[in-house]
């Protein structure tokens, strides 16, 4: 008997970015009308430009706009959409959210409210899943444990532990504690994190697996009691447990411990009541693939869910709608195939050369890949004002082969061809970390890019980036038209270096890179500049650059060069507040002061917490001394650079 159905008219679309620009994109594949939201903030990104209309829920920060269930559900009664399609992040995983939609008559994209809470908290996810036969990691048991509690099971269970958040997931609020001295400040650290993540800083504390993969199952089930799993994706690649490079399926499994984990993955989501897409999470001991452990399950659709689609051929939001409107899965087990290699990069406004702090601005020059075997999921244009006050994920760069090493190898140039001037990102980072030999080789594990990541951070500017940038200032000063001395009315003007009465001295410029020393650089190599492109010959070399404003660009890597003045920086002695200031390292918000002014401090005490992109960073002494200056309080925001407080070392207090 042929299946019926009816397909939504409108979807509302509840998030933001690339992941609403995905959605939307399949959204118009089926003729389904897509209602954007956006904040303040995002009155004119991508994805409101992109859907067929679109609605204001509110000011800039989350919780008045994306994160407010009430401005969400009107925004849906005013647009006459039927359903909402929570993406991943902000409220995905919110179950209040579903039940809210479910009461106002609308379809939620998602899981049933009650899967979402019982998979939402970690301890009784790991008590359930336990109860189906599914093997989990070992740790804490039971709900809201004290800090005493919490570092009793962690000396029971023996360090190293895992702190983790019971609600949310992400790796927000994670912490890894090999030394049980330092319990109590990661503790406490962790429950900061999570509250502000989550809105709730219940922890679990886990057994630390060393040398562990990072394993998930996609798993897709109807209304009809069908639950299938779609094969696995390796996310091993991790730093400070963010996901940074996914791929499906994974080198480390052969068919029978796939077959066994997606029907452990299948069991953990019958055990719920699961509907729709979600996805399974296992911690794997790298040389014992057959022992696996369940870590927790997303009750929503993944940030890495496209190689999933590209290895299955199947397009995961497209079957969220169907089955949302009530289809009847048409394919079993036996139907899904794995066939090729597809691997995710995650764009993110990083700078790795400052510790992969978060970083900001808006997009002067954008260039996204477009070659074969290569997606790109975005939500970038050019104009985009990348703030502080959302998540750090920016774009994904996913690559598709007949095998692992073609796949790599296109993403690795797809990578290199990848320009966001104005805006720091992690594209050159990721395309070396894509060519490191264990990464070629598949031999992963989730801290194999913390311990390499010093090795695929450059060291300092290339000479050629001051050569270019010094190009680009020697040709501003050219009439257009012009080049060398020809067009120019006034000899005496030049740029050639002439001296009155003396040989000639080459022009120089002084320039400077954020965060490093200033530079004098003296043109000496043959330069063509365009408005958007710099080459300059050295040493027989050519190297030709991106340019928008002072940004330059080449192979995903970006630097942004300042003009310096000498003369006025040594008026203004070593910067704002001198030596013993102490800065923004990022543009963000301050959430925690633990000092005042004529406080005494330690070399390295921490002082302040700066919060950005859902990162927080502490703000150490950088000398014994003395508090004499403190400019802001908790809940300020801060840019990059901004003075923060003085420390006047001992005997220079008052002086």
């Amino acid at each position: 008997m042929q299946q019926t159905m009816t397909m939504f008219e409108t979807v509302l679309v509840a998030n933001r970015g690339e992941i609403a620009v995905r959605i939307i994109r399949t959204l118009r594949a089926l003729g389904v009308r897509s209602v954007a939201v956006y904040s303040d903030a995002d009155a004119d990104a991508r994805h409101v430009r992109e859907a067929d209309t679109a609605i204001r829920i509110g000011p800039a920060p989350a919780a008045e706009s994306y994160l407010s269930v009430e401005r969400l559900l009107e925004a849906a009664a005013r647009s006459g959409a039927q359903a909402v399609h929570p993406g991943y992040g902000f409220l995905a995983e919110n179950a209040d959210f579903a039940r809210a939609c479910a009461d106002a008559g609308l379809v939620f994209i998602g899981p049933p409210a009650q899967a979402i809470a019982l998979m939402g908290d970690k301890i009784r996810a790991k008590e359930t899943v336990r109860e189906a036969g599914v093997p989990v990691v070992p740790g804490s048991s039971g709900s809201g444990l004290t800090d005493e509690e919490l570092t009793a099971a962690a000396r029971e269970i023996g360090m190293p532990v895992l702190l983790k958040p019971s609600a949310g997931g992400g790796g927000k609020g994670m912490r890894l504690v090999r030394d049980a001295g330092a319990l109590p400040d990661d503790i406490a650290a962790a429950r900061r994190e999570a509250r502000a993540s989550f809105g709730d800083d219940t922890l679990l504390v886990e057994r630390w697996i060393d040398r562990p993969r990072h394993i998930e199952i996609q798993i897709l089930a109807d209304g009809h009691g069908n639950v299938l799993h779609l094969g696995e994706r390796e996310c091993s690649l991790q730093r400070r447990h963010q996901k940074v490079v996914e791929e499906a399926p994974s080198v480390l499994l052969d068919d029978a411990t796939r077959a066994a984990m997606g029907e452990a993955a299948v069991r953990a989501a019958r055990s719920c009541g699961y509907r729709g897409a979600g996805t399974v999470e296992f911690i794997v001991p790298g040389k014992d693939p057959s022992s696996y452990y369940f870590m927790e399950m997303n009750t929503r659709l993944q940030v890495e869910h496209p190689v999933t689609e590209l290895v299955t051929g199947l397009d995961l939001v497209e079957w969220q709608l169907r089955v949302a409107a009530g289809e009847r899965l048409p394919f079993g087990q036996e139907d899904v195939t794995l066939t090729g290699h597809a691997v995710e990069a995650r764009l993110c406004a990083e700078d790795p050369t400052r510790g992969f702090l978060p970083s900001g601005g808006r997009v002067l020059a954008l260039a996204e890949p477009e070659r074969e075997g290569v997606r790109t999921d975005s939500g970038l244009s050019e104009g985009t004002e990348v703030s502080s006050l959302y998540d750090p994920m920016l774009a994904k760069v996913i690559a598709y082969g007949p095998d692992r090493a073609t796949a790599l190898r296109r993403l690795r140039a797809a990578l290199a061809e990848t320009v966001t001037l104005g805006v720091q990102t992690n594209a050159g980072f990721l395309r070396r970390l894509l060519a490191h030999p264990a990464v070629v080789a598949g031999e992963l594990d989730t801290g194999l890019v913390e311990r390499e990541a010093g090795s695929l951070v450059p060291d300092g500017v290339p000479e050629e980036v001051y050569e270019a940038a010094a190009a680009v200032r020697l040709d501003a000063l050219r009439p257009k038209g012009g080049s060398g001395g020809a067009g120019w009315t006034d000899p005496f003007s030049v740029p050639d270096g002439w001296r009155l009465g003396g040989a000639h001295r080459p022009v120089a410029f002084w320039l400077r890179v954020p965060g490093l020393d200033p530079v004098r650089c003296t043109p000496r190599g043959t330069a063509t500049v365009t408005d958007d492109r710099v080459s300059v010959t050295l040493d027989g070399v050519r190297h030709t650059f991106h340019r928008a404003g002072d940004w330059l660009g080449r192979d995903g890597d970006a630097w942004q060069v300042c003009d310096h003045d000498p003369v006025a920086a040594s008026l203004s002695g070593a910067g704002a507040g001198g030596a013993g200031s102490l800065t923004a390292p990022m543009p963000g918000t301050v959430t925690v002061v633990k000092v005042a002014v004529g406080d005494e401090v330690a070399a390295g005490q921490s002082l302040l917490v700066v919060e950005a992109m859902k990162m927080e960073h502490v703000v150490s002494a950088p000398h014994a001394g003395t508090v004499t200056e403190l400019d802001v309080a908790p809940g300020a925001t801060v840019a990059m650079d901004q003075v923060l407080a003085v420390i006047a070392p001992h005997g220079e207090a008052g002086a």
